[in-house]
């Protein structure tokens, strides 16, 4: 008797853990624009422990360092193409590793800038410009990517693209930017402070609620290139995005129009849609700072939502887990939303949840300018968070509108 014959030793499953199987449909959609293969994060997955983020981040640096090897063996051969590949690759793991450090922790700076390098490496071999640009803001800079289609220095339609809580402007290349490069835009991709690609570069910062003023910094630098139609400027915010996004464009009128995935008005009601509670309301006696989740017992608080509680508290900058919560009530639209007279494109996942779909309809009946929307399905593959499972089909139904509205 031969041996017996399979397809494969590779089995398609997740996690039970829902924030971590996220997290691997967000990895495993970014195979639409090169971020990652399946099979490889198939693989990854199997070796992890369910719900240990320690786990998680080995087994992606691991991946990620067998990549870039893997790339700049190819580049050193030649085959430029090849290596652009496996650079983004390279790219995408280490950012996916870094998603579950501690943001002060040196690992987290140490993976962030490997992300960064192993994207500025396949830019070299891109079919696009790229500009890496450290803006002035304040007292820090705001990492930038400035990228058009080609060299040839003609006046285009640009889109400025900027991501929430844990996206990265390298993440945003493979999510959306790369798909609108293909269709003639400009694209800028940037961060604030507080955002992933500024806290590689100054750790002390922390989000701040009037967004409006890195964008005009940011909008004052788009409008004084030669090669930047002024009168066809778009912002696409993307998770927390939405929210910087809207609250620029509520008091900036260069922006043109506006893309909001998914719209996000209120991070307060947003963020407290999660957990089911309000932490801006606990007692005293039962808030607890960084300093505390050590002694909370596992089975009160996951290793994994431990994490993520440090992490959202200093991302915020607040001493505590009320005190965050609290601060988060300055994150609002409010009435602003009424100012924004540019037409807009709302966007939302049927999965997202009851306060997502509130904050969504609020957008599309709370803007002055003509307003476009749409839900995605599970039937479309595209119900999670920002479309993570279906990108190109997200990107389509977006891009198609904003090349009708500006051409």
């Amino acid at each position: 008797m031969g041996s017996k014959t399979e397809r494969s030793k590779t089995r398609v499953k997740g996690f039970n853990d829902a924030e971590m199987d996220f997290q691997l449909i967000r990895q495993l959609g970014s195979t639409a624009y090169g971020g990652a293969s399946v099979g490889e994060c198939l693989a990854v997955a199997d070796r992890i422990k369910d719900g240990i983020p320690a786990n998680w981040v080995e087994e992606f640096a691991e991946l990620a360092r067998r990549q870039k090897t893997d790339a700049a063996k190819r580049a050193a051969r030649g085959h430029t193409i090849s290596a652009r590949e496996q650079y983004l690759k390279a790219c995408n793991s280490y950012r996916a590793a870094e998603y579950y450090t501690h943001y002060r922790d040196s690992v987290h700076r140490e993976l962030g800038m490997k992300s960064r390098q192993c994207f500025e490496e396949a830019m070299r071999y891109a079919d696009h410009t790229c500009e890496a640009i450290q803006l002035p803001f304040k007292s820090i800079t705001l990492p930038l990517y400035f990228m058009s289609p080609s060299q040839n220095g003609n006046k285009r339609k640009t889109l400025l693209i900027v991501s929430g809580f844990d996206g990265t402007t390298e993440e945003e290349y493979l999510q959306t930017g790369y798909a609108a490069l293909q269709r003639g835009y400009n694209i800028l991709l940037f961060a604030g402070p507080g955002q992933m690609d500024t806290l590689r570069f100054h750790p002390d910062t922390c989000f701040e609620p009037d967004f409006e003023k890195p964008v005009e910094t940011i909008l004052d630098y788009v409008t004084g290139r030669g090669d930047v139609d002024t009168k066809r400027i778009a912002s696409l915010g993307i998770s927390f995005g939405g929210y910087f996004a809207t609250r620029a464009a509520s008091r900036e009128p260069r922006i043109k129009a506006l893309i909001a995935n998914s719209p996000i008005l209120d991070i307060h009601s947003y963020m407290t849609g999660f957990i089911g509670f309000d932490p801006a309301e606990m007692p005293d006696a039962e808030d607890f700072g960084p300093q505390d989740l050590p002694a909370i017992p596992d089975e009160i608080m996951s290793q994994q939502m431990k994490e993520m509680a440090a992490n959202l508290m200093g991302r915020f900058g607040q001493a505590s887990f009320k005190k965050t919560y609290q601060y988060m009530y300055e994150f609002s639209i409010g009435k602003a939303l009424a100012n924004i007279t540019c037409p807009c494109f709302a966007m939302a996942g049927s999965g997202e949840g009851g306060e997502p779909q509130r904050q969504f309809t609020d957008f599309c009946h709370g803007v002055s300018g003509s307003v476009s929307s749409y839900l995605f399905s599970q039937e479309e593959g595209a119900d999670s968070h920002c479309q993570v499972g279906n990108l190109s089909f997200s990107n389509a139904v977006y891009l198609d509108w904003l090349d009708e509205l500006f051409d």
